[in-house]
């Protein structure tokens, strides 16, 4: 697994990851690292989309908001990721998009069901949502009760705003990401043809997760997405 890296470079990767894979907002989304020192986390700096990222448009700010190293401008958001980081010891890696496909489907109010591989992933835990406000998340105490609704689980929904997803490291994260995406969108395009009536259900989920999704896979997913980044023709070209 990647877990060596600079996490300047791994903020980089995972936002030029997330948007290959289509989550891109303009200049809006970001991802997270935790400080390997402890002292807050690595984040992009507002104003450039997630494709524009380089190590060299990555803060480090502090767990109650300042600005430690860097230069730019800290996203109004910070609190999504110091606060679930802050709760949960095993998260290194967080992610925060507006994508197109989750926010439709939270607008459903039904269960994500496993109608691919993809939503296996989230069966173990469940998929909550998010209940406080569906504004932005600008305090510590709207990033706590985020915190306290994604509880133990892999990714929550965070209706008419986006979705938060976390890994213990950069490619469990932006996976968990993608993988809610395809599901998300494979279960509106299922919903818009008719009433669903075959999903893989929880126990056969579990049986699933652990063999379509080990470490292994998790890992061969961000590689490729890695290398379609590698790939890209520069934004200057």
């Amino acid at each position: 697994m990647t877990t060596d890296r600079d996490p300047k470079t791994l903020v980089a990767l995972g936002s030029n990851a997330l948007a290959e894979a289509g989550h891109g907002d303009m200049v809006w989304g970001h991802l997270a690292v935790r400080d390997p020192g402890g002292r807050g986390v690595w984040m992009k700096s507002s104003g450039w989309g997630l494709e524009e990222i380089t190590p060299e448009r990555v803060l480090l700010v502090s767990w109650t908001g300042e600005l430690l190293e860097g230069e730019g401008r800290v996203h109004l958001e910070y609190p999504i990721h110091t606060e679930i980081m802050r709760a949960r010891a095993d998260v290194q890696v967080s992610v925060h998009t507006h994508s197109a496909a989750v926010n439709a489907f939270s607008a459903l109010g039904t269960p994500l069901r496993a109608l691919s591989h993809d939503a296996v992933v989230f069966a173990e835990h469940g998929l909550p949502r998010f209940a406080a406000t569906a504004n932005l998340i600008r305090t510590p105490e709207l990033g706590r009760a985020l915190a306290a609704d994604l509880g133990v689980a892999r990714a929550c929904l965070m209706p008419e705003h986006g979705f938060a997803a976390v890994g213990t490291d950069i490619a469990h994260a932006v996976m968990y990401a993608v993988l809610l995406e395809r599901a998300c969108r494979v279960q509106l395009t299922a919903a818009a043809a008719g009433e669903l009536r075959h999903w893989t259900e929880y126990e056969e989920c579990l049986e699933k997760d652990a063999v379509v999704w080990p470490d292994s896979q998790i890992d061969a997913g961000w590689r490729y997405w890695c290398r379609r980044v590698a790939a890209r023709p520069s934004l200057g070209a």
